[in-house]
């Protein structure tokens, strides 16, 4: 018997060494299969660490401001680009190619409602337009509702074309700069299915959560485990951080944030990094971006992220604050509108944001960016203006 016990625990031990070695030979493989890193300013911001400057990138700098964007883009349809693998990663690298040295992130090419498409949604890209859904939600009776929620998704399957365009683009960037995934926050995705594309009133998606809340409430928290496991794979397919955009946060009140929108961001900051973990897989930083919800600001440092970013809305200098003495860096937030200003109101607004961030006084804590995407006609020059002034207003002091 006790013969019998000790060979049982010898098989245990065994297999606990086993398992152990087999998830530091997966992280060891992941990580060799890409060229070291040669600049990893931004994932030590990310962290919270003191840096030498701070870091910069730009939501949507991978976009139609770029002429280059066009003619790699030809006159194929925008999801047929985002489903072309070597067409993404082209994208992705040509304001890390035109802005060499001024930068310090890429962001795969993609778009927040590939997880609707995942989910069996037909999606459109209409031209002068914005996305449409020809067959949005409408109620819980209305049929879609019952088969979206009994639908097992396996986004593993249905969106291994982002994958497989982070990998190529990790391999393409040869460390240059580190590489960001993404995905839709489930509020913002929700009101896309519901409104049935871009909108002013919310008509639809405020039905919704003031006549159907637990029917909403249910399939915010599919779109949550969907989310979490989009971005885990992404991670296990080369992406070395993460952004949660919610987008349409601001439509919210303070009390439907805390209702609809915080409980669910909330859920992937805690269990994304269970689910790398499950996978043998590192943590990476993660972002959330709550545009519009002001209010927000002080719940957003709680729920679980390394980063916040801001909109064009908040102070910086209000926002530091807020944050107080918790260790949580900020994202942000020059208005992109300035960049159809003069060279003098951008270096103005790089100056406030300087000084608002305490830059100076503190070197750590903020990651450089606009305070939504970059908007259609900006002359690309202007942004690169945009970022010169950054690199010459946060030199350190002699």
């Amino acid at each position: 018997m006790a013969a019998a016990s000790l060979c049982l625990l010898s098989l245990s031990t065994a297999l606990v060494a086993w398992y152990l070695h087999n998830k530091s030979t997966n992280r060891h493989k992941m990580a060799s299969q890409f060229p070291p890193l040669k600049n990893d300013l931004l994932l030590r911001a990310a962290r919270g660490e003191t840096v030498e400057r701070p870091p910069i990138w730009v939501m949507r700098q991978a976009g139609r401001y770029l002429p280059e964007y066009h003619e790699a883009k030809g006159g194929r349809d925008f999801f047929e680009v985002c489903r072309n693998p070597e067409i993404a990663s082209t994208l992705t690298l040509q304001p890390i190619e035109r802005y060499a040295g001024l930068i310090d992130a890429a962001i795969i090419f993609s778009d927040i409602l590939v997880i609707p498409q995942a989910m069996g949604m037909t999606v459109e890209m209409v031209d002068k337009k914005g996305p449409h859904f020809p067959n949005p939600l409408r109620s819980p009776s209305d049929g879609q509702y019952a088969e979206l929620m009994k639908r097992d998704v396996d986004v593993a399957k249905e969106l291994d074309y982002v994958y497989k365009a982070i990998t190529l683009t990790r391999k393409k960037l040869d460390g240059r700069v580190p590489l960001f995934g993404f995905t839709g926050a489930p509020w913002t995705l929700l009101c896309y299915m519901v409104e049935g594309g871009g909108t002013k009133l919310f008509k639809e998606v405020k039905t919704w959560i003031y006549k159907y809340p637990e029917e909403t409430k249910a399939l915010l928290q599919k779109i949550s485990e969907l989310c979490v496991e989009y971005l885990a794979l992404q991670v296990k397919a080369g992406a070395q951080i993460v952004q949660v955009f919610d987008s349409w946060a601001g439509e919210l009140s303070p009390s439907s944030f805390k209702t609809f929108s915080q409980p669910y961001l909330t859920y992937i900051a805690k269990h994304l990094p269970l689910r790398l973990k499950e996978m043998g897989l590192e943590p990476v930083p993660m972002v959330v971006f709550p545009k519009g919800a002001w209010y927000a600001l002080d719940a957003a440092c709680d729920m679980g992220y390394n980063v916040v970013g801001l909109d064009w809305l908040h102070d910086p200098a209000e926002a530091v604050k807020v944050v107080g003495d918790r260790p949580m860096v900020l994202q942000g937030n020059a208005d992109p509108g300035v960049l159809y200003g003069s060279h003098e109101a951008i270096t103005k607004v790089v100056e406030e944001m300087v000084q608002g961030f305490d830059w100076h006084g503190r070197h750590k804590g903020w990651i450089v960016n606009l305070g939504h995407g970059i908007t259609p006609f900006v002359n690309p020059d202007d942004l690169k203006f945009f970022f010169e002034e950054i690199h010459r207003l946060t030199k350190t002091k002699a």
